[in-house]
Parts: structure tokens; sequence; C-alpha cells
């Protein structure tokens, strides 16, 4: 997915945890894209990833609906995905880091320092936050090579603002939202740290902490807490 499908994903997320598009309401791509300014295509292909991630649903073959859930929904499945995701890494450091999850770890931490070592947020930096992201997260799951931590992380990504990769940004707020990232950065650098050490209850402990950074993190620095889901 190119950086613009991101941008829409990410601006299309956001409608929905603002509340701009209620539980139960249909869309259509029509309407979206005129409210976004771009093309059918990427909505198309954002439709599709938010069906991925829970917050839509299809309408038989009319569109989609807005799923509905709720606050202690979301809540639940970050919970387990922190636990998911803490279990991969105990067991990763506990197995040692080999030199191709290093280097996948590694560059996504360069790539962070890189974007936000300016001191500020840009529209675009959203979008690549999100893959190296998303490479970071990945990188320790697939790391341990157990199919059964990734199948279960996958099932619980289809639930509301459960993946890694869900995590919504104010782009009204970027002074703030960038206090945000470079936090879930250090988190990230902590757990590197952990990984290599071989600390596996440590990683463990970071990585459930970390699960909580789109959840939580935003009323720390005046973020509105429940626009952060959309949940109720």
């Amino acid at each position: 997915m190119s950086s613009d499908d991101k941008s829409v994903v990410t601006r299309l997320r956001k409608l929905i945890s603002d509340g701009g598009y209620q539980p139960g309401e249909r869309i259509g791509e029509v309407r979206v894209a005129e409210q976004l300014g771009v093309s059918r295509t990427p909505v198309r292909l954002a439709f599709r990833t938010l069906e991925q991630e829970g917050l839509l649903q299809r309408a038989n073959k009319r569109g989609f609906v807005v799923r509905e859930f709720s606050q202690e929904d979301v809540l639940c499945a970050v919970e387990v995905r922190g636990a998911l995701e803490g279990l991969a890494a105990r067991r990763l450091a506990e197995r040692g880091l080999g030199p191709g999850v290093r280097e996948q770890l590694e560059g996504c931490i360069a790539r962070g320092a890189a974007l936000l070592g300016k001191g500020y947020l840009e529209e675009g930096d959203i979008a690549r936050w999100s893959t190296l992201n998303e490479t970071f997260h990945r990188a320790i799951v697939e790391g341990t090579g157990s199919r059964v931590i990734d199948d279960a992380i996958q099932r619980n990504n289809h639930l509301p603002f459960a993946s890694a990769d869900s995590i919504v940004i104010d782009s009204a707020a970027l002074d703030r939202e960038y206090q945000k990232l470079y936090l879930a950065h250090q988190q990230h650098q902590l757990v590197f740290q952990a990984l290599q050490r071989g600390e596996g209850a440590r990683a463990e402990m970071l990585m459930r902490e970390h699960a909580y950074i789109g959840l939580r993190y935003g009323e720390l620095f005046g973020l509105d807490p429940d626009a952060e889901t959309g949940a109720e």
C-alpha cells in the first residue's frame, strides 16, 4: 500500500473514531471520496483495510456499514494483543535475536529516529510511521517462528482498533501527536534493548505496556481519550 493510500486509511479511521460516521451507518465510495478529496480507488482500498480491522462490515452488495463496538470491546482486544505480543517478545528474547530480525528492528528504530529527529510531524509522516511500526511488530512476532502466536494475533487484529497498525493520529494536533509517537519510539528502543540482552520478562512487560500507546496515552498530551477509539 502506497503512502497516499495509507493516508486515506488514516483519515477515514480518524473520521470513524471521531463519530463522523456513526455505528450502523452505511457509507459509500463516492461520498467518502468527495469528502476526502481523493479518487474512489484509494477509498475502495481503505474500505477493505478497515473491514479487516473490524471497523467496517459488508452490507450485502451495497457497500459497507460502520461496525458497532464498545469501549470495553476495544480495551479487551488491545489487552489481548499486548498479551500475545508480550509472549512473542519473551520467547524471542529467550531464543535470541537472529541477524535478520536484528537488522529489521534496527532499521525500524533508525527510521523512527530520522522521522522524529526534526522535532515535529508532517502529514506524510503518519503513513511512514505506520509502515515502520507495522514492520517492527511483525518482525518480533515472526522472529519467534510460532504459527500459533501469529495466527492468534491475526485473528485478534480483525477487532476494532486491535492491530498495532490501527493507531489513530489527529492531523489537526500533530504537535501533541508528535509527543505520543516519540514515546512510542522510545518504547521500541527499550524493547529492542531487552531483546538484545535476553531479558524475556522485561521484553514481555514492555510490549504489554506498548499496546496501550494508541488507547490511553493521548490523554497525557491533551488529546481527547474518547476520540482515540470512537467507542462509547
